[in-house]
């Protein structure tokens, strides 16, 4: 029951959740999380996907192991779109850019750029980041971020993100280090930030049905209160600059 008053789309393979910012998808030893809520009411959900415990927004949990494989499928062929909002500090991006940098693991098992800061270059033409030389090892993931800036003020831009990739704190780890990192963010923004939550929100999926029908299923997830007041703008101005015909999750 907790749980239902999360969903915001649900058929009889798989529920969507919008997930509260602190609240983790799977047990991490601090406090509930959603695998065990769902246990607790007599549930086994499987999730799809994940998103980390500071995200907001959309998961998807498959209601059985049939579901949860076909939904695994489409996200090895990359047929899921997912698209996010985050707040970055800095107001001097592109209007739209891609970052192209491949991610490994470094110490206590941490993820970061597979290679030196300095060797991150950008191309002002294709609006686009990446490192000098190629990059190889048995622990390097190619990994592509696109984002679209939504508005931008008073050092700090919102930005419509576009994971192409799916990596482990891709999408934190990759603006953090071309010198935007998330307002909020615990690894990598400032420690005298005065905002209280990590401003990245999982804002919309889309996904081929899974009952065979040929039909896409896209879910949205608006920000919440918490969110859209660290946003400068009326809510008719945010909900206007937010309408989903302004975003092709696929394209950007």
């Amino acid at each position: 029951k907790q749980l239902r008053t999360r969903a915001v789309y649900e058929d009889n393979g798989l529920i969507a959740l919008d997930k509260p910012a602190g609240v983790a998808v799977v047990g991490d030893n601090t406090a509930d999380d959603l695998l065990t809520l769902a246990s607790a009411s007599g549930e086994i959900l499987r999730p799809a996907h994940r998103i980390d415990k500071v995200t907001s927004g959309v998961i998807l949990l498959a209601k059985s192991a049939e579901v949860h494989a076909a939904l695994a499928r489409q996200l090895h062929d990359r047929t899921v779109e997912k698209l996010y909002l985050a707040m970055v500090a800095g107001d001097d991006l592109p209007a739209a850019g891609v970052i192209d940098l491949p991610l490994t693991t470094g110490r206590k098992n941490r993820v970061r750029i597979a290679g030196q800061r300095d060797a991150i270059g950008f191309d002002p033409v294709a609006s686009r980041w990446s490192l000098a030389g190629e990059v190889t090892g048995d622990r390097v993931y190619p990994s592509e971020t696109r984002f679209t800036r939504i508005w931008s003020g008073d050092g700090r831009s919102l930005l419509a993100v576009h994971p192409v990739t799916g990596r482990r704190h891709q999408i934190r780890v990759h603006l953090a280090w071309i010198g935007h990192p998330i307002v909020g963010d615990p690894l990598f923004a400032q420690k005298n930030t005065a905002q209280a939550r990590t401003m990245l929100h999982s804002w919309r999926i889309a996904f081929d049905a899974v009952d065979g029908s040929g039909h896409r299923v896209q879910i949205d997830a608006t920000p919440d209160a918490e969110f859209r007041a660290a946003i400068p703008l009326t809510a008719r101005e945010l909900d206007a600059l937010l309408l989903p015909e302004h975003f092709d999750s696929g394209s950007h």
